[in-house]
């Protein structure tokens, strides 16, 4: 048996996407997962119509609530990189928007995508988490 997941796209606009998150653990986890896979987005709307490939994203403002484990957000690349922790047993929210977002500083490999990692994951824990991305 597996954890129960859902990932779902709530908004994929010009240049703002919205993804919701969840994991019911039947004690298995998640290992690196990716979650937001740029190449899936929809183009980035020029103000002139044109329109542009995303190649990565910037996390403007994350909302979560965490039952018995925490999730390791990460950016993908040959070697991830963190880029939050929702700790364990929380209810929490992040606002990045007032420095435009916490910005991808993975190294060699960059793909542009997030990957989520539970840690501490048992049978019965859960998460909810909503990220607001910014495309580049």
């Amino acid at each position: 048996m597996v954890d129960t997941v859902t990932s779902q796209t709530i908004v994929d606009g010009g240049k703002i996407v919205v993804m919701s998150f969840t994991n019911a653990s039947d004690g298995t986890g998640e290992a690196d997962v990716v979650k937001v896979d740029v190449s899936e987005l929809a183009d980035i709307k020029g103000p002139n119509g044109s329109s542009t490939e995303p190649t990565n994203v910037k996390i403007r403002q994350i909302w979560y609530s965490t039952v018995g484990m925490s999730v390791r957000l990460l950016w993908e690349a040959s070697a991830d990189v963190l880029a939050f922790v929702c700790p364990a047993d929380q209810n929490g929210y992040a606002d990045f928007r007032s420095f435009d977002g916490l910005k991808n500083n993975a190294g060699t490999g960059v793909t542009g995508d997030i990957g989520f990692t539970t840690t501490g994951h048992s049978s019965g824990d859960s998460y909810h988490i909503v990220l607001e991305l910014s495309k580049s």
